[in-house]
């Protein structure tokens, strides 16, 4: 979509191809960016496992969105003159109102399920008495600018201050104390509702002593709605990331092809107590003494095991292999695990990020044939990156490691009931381990 509004800005006519499922999308996309008349066609979703003939066929058959000849939609865009409409553009006015109506509560909740402004479950109607309580929570001006997030890298960045935090929080429930780990979550511009077609969700971490503060679970059930901090918080971030990036409607401003229950919410903190490790939060350069939220986009697979037992190396080996490779592994373990993998000489949390790295590995042929591997990683190899051009050169059937250590992340958490761990995409985005402190 940038090229051809650089084309355009040229005048020189050029046309978008898509599949049609994303036809609101892109036609979405485009009037967000200035260009409600960008010159667009569309073929049959899918794409993957065609034959070159199945291909063809799309070619040479009818655009499923106009109904007409795709070629012709190709020609006729492609060679009729752009107009002053094309060459204008559009602009928006982006302010929201602060207030709505006054209306009945059930109205306003109706209204707001609409406009896809909540998640559906019931919601806290964010009166401006509630909002100037949950402030209270900050000593951060209600005007400050939080961040910006979009739902893809294609849509523009929506601003957002500390008020509008405040609101998705009233909704979500959460308390005032909680706000300071929703503003420091919003400030890492990373979104829990990201349009990817693969359904990502968000998960965050919390680190440091705001997790006793305010009483987060980090013991029996530390990952599941057991605790009012866990549960509110982790709603209110998937709430603020909908309502202030634009939106996340399923067609539009969401692609998703399954979903993510995840999306309710999932947050949790580390049992930094119990571990036998320094608390993942120093990894990245923070004192244990600070309060800290890392938050991963992922989510998408989960496996799991227990352990480490007579051959725990064969299972978590067969778990992390099987994860999609440059999709990174967040490996969520009870204290009880954590300890007996010291007991085998992991005394640090680093030593079994290394282990992992080390020995996580696929065939050739298999590792070059995933999606994200022939996607992301491998333009990197063509371009001579490394670890990934020494890859691209590997024998069919020679073993070739599937992440870096830098990609992998373990926290310890739950209540010592079961030595259990599980293993969920967790990719860490840049500079996303952010401090609460600076928010209280």
């Amino acid at each position: 979509m940038g090229l051809a509004l650089e084309l355009e800005k040229a005048g020189i006519p050029s046309i978008a191809i898509h599949t049609h499922v994303f036809a609101r999308l892109a036609k979405s996309v485009a009037t967000a960016n200035g260009m409600p008349t960008a010159r667009q066609a569309f073929v049959p979703q899918p794409l993957v496992d065609k034959s070159p003939a199945d291909l063809r066929a799309y070619i040479e058959g009818v655009d499923p969105i106009s109904k007409r000849p795709f070629m012709q939609e190709i020609i006729e865009g492609l060679t009729s003159a752009l107009n002053d409409n094309d060459l204008k553009g559009m602009s928006f006015e982006r302010s929201n109102p602060r207030f709505l109506e006054a209306d009945t509560e059930d109205n306003l909740r109706e209204l707001f399920e609409q406009n896809f402004w909540t998640d559906f479950l019931p919601i806290i109607l964010p009166t401006e008495e509630r909002v100037n309580a949950m402030l209270k929570g900050t000593s951060h001006p209600r005007d400050e600018i939080v961040g910006r997030l979009s739902p893809t890298a294609f849509r523009e960045d929506w601003e957002f201050n500390v008020e509008q935090v405040a609101i998705n929080a009233v909704m979500a429930g959460a308390k005032p104390e909680y706000l300071p780990v929703l503003l420091a979550m919003a400030s890492s511009g990373v979104t829990a509702k990201s349009s990817s077609t693969t359904s990502f969700a968000g998960i965050g971490v919390i680190n440091g002593p705001i997790r006793n503060e305010i009483g987060m679970n980090c013991g029996i059930g530390a990952t599941g709605p057991y605790s009012h901090a866990n549960a509110t918080i982790g709603r209110a971030w998937n709430l603020l990331s909908q309502n202030l990036q634009g939106g996340s409607t399923p067609g539009d401003t969401y692609m998703g092809t399954l979903g993510n229950p995840l999306s309710y919410g999932f947050v949790f903190a580390e049992n930094e107590e119990a571990s036998p490790w320094e608390p993942m939060h120093v990894r990245y350069g923070f004192k244990p003494t600070d309060s800290t939220v890392t938050v991963f986009r992922g989510g998408r697979y989960m496996s799991s095991g227990f352990g480490p037992r007579e051959h725990w190396e064969d299972k978590m080996l067969r778990c992390l292999t099987a994860a999609d490779a440059r999709q990174s592994p967040l490996v969520i373990m009870d204290p009880i695990v954590a300890r007996l993998y010291v007991d085998k000489g992991y005394d640090t949390r680093q030593k079994l990020v290394d282990w992992m790295a080390a020995n996580a590995k696929l065939p050739a042929r298999e590792y070059w044939n995933e999606m994200w591997v022939q996607t992301l990683i491998h333009p990197l190899a063509v371009a001579g990156v490394e670890p990934y051009a020494t890859n691209l050169k590997a024998k069919p059937n020679e073993l070739v490691k599937v992440f870096q250590a830098h990609e992998i992340n373990i926290v310890v958490t739950g209540g010592e009931t079961q030595g259990a761990w599980r293993i969920y995409e967790g990719t860490r985005m840049k500079n996303a381990t952010v401090s609460i402190d600076a928010w209280r």
